[in-house]
């Protein structure tokens, strides 16, 4: 015995039609940039704590104030949400560091500003460094779009900008006796690497050296004394 019909083919369709009409009439949430970076900070908080890879959607959200559909909303998945918060971090940081670095102030006065921001900064995102490596690593064709996102400028316009003006500088210096020969590219590859390799290797340091958070700034402080000193002793004859 057949069942009795449900409806016609024709009468479900206009029922579906009819769905869709009133989804897509439902109004849509506004991007709020309030919510926005209240959601960035609460992530980047919640990075410190526990590192990218052990923070949680539901603890970024609790830290942010807001439900995890709204989270989602704005970033949908941890992965956008990590990129904007590096993305954010970067462009504070890099810009102000090329800008020190192309300026017409003494080498000195460069070389301990660049200590300054790079150590002030990474205290407060450590997680920077890594991410920007686990990039490079991953994904070299991103490099380009990186660069240019944390500079706003080419890659082959941040080269030129800073190499160019330290190597007068550091020419200058050698006639008149004060620098031993130095390449400007190698002292900017010393000068960052010795800035940014303790927040790089942070776990391993702190797992070696017996280290708890309290012990790291405090060695990262000494660093800060000592690092400018250290830099400029190479470069003088």
């Amino acid at each position: 015995m057949k069942r009795p019909a449900t409806g016609t083919k024709a009468s479900r369709t206009h029922a579906g039609k009819r769905l869709a009409v009133k989804r897509a009439l439902r109004p849509t949430p506004q991007r709020d940039g309030n919510t926005e970076q209240q959601i960035l900070d609460g992530a980047h908080a919640v990075f410190l704590r526990h590192g990218t890879s052990g923070a949680r959607m539901q603890d970024i959200a609790a830290e942010a104030g807001v439900n995890q559909a709204l989270l989602h909303y704005y970033f949908r998945s941890k992965e956008r949400l990590s990129e904007a918060v590096f993305r954010r971090a970067a462009a504070q940081l890099l810009p102000r560091v090329i800008e020190v670095m192309a300026s017409e102030a003494p080498l000195e006065g460069k070389i301990a500003r660049v200590v300054d921001l790079e150590l002030d900064y990474l205290l407060q995102a450590p997680y920077l460094p890594g991410y920007i490596i686990s990039e490079l690593h991953n994904h070299p064709g991103r490099v380009r779009q990186l660069v240019s996102t944390m500079t706003g400028m080419t890659p082959e316009h941040v080269g030129p900008r800073v190499v160019t003006r330290l190597r007068q500088q550091l020419e200058e210096g050698v006639r008149a006796g004060r620098f031993r020969p130095t390449a400007a590219d190698q002292l900017i590859v010393n000068l960052f690497s010795l800035c940014i390799f303790p927040f790089a290797a942070r776990p391993m340091l702190m797992a070696i050296l017996g280290m708890d958070h309290e012990a790291f700034h405090h060695f990262i402080g000494e660093r800060r004394r000592q690092l400018a000193d250290f830099v400029l002793g190479a470069l003088r004859p």
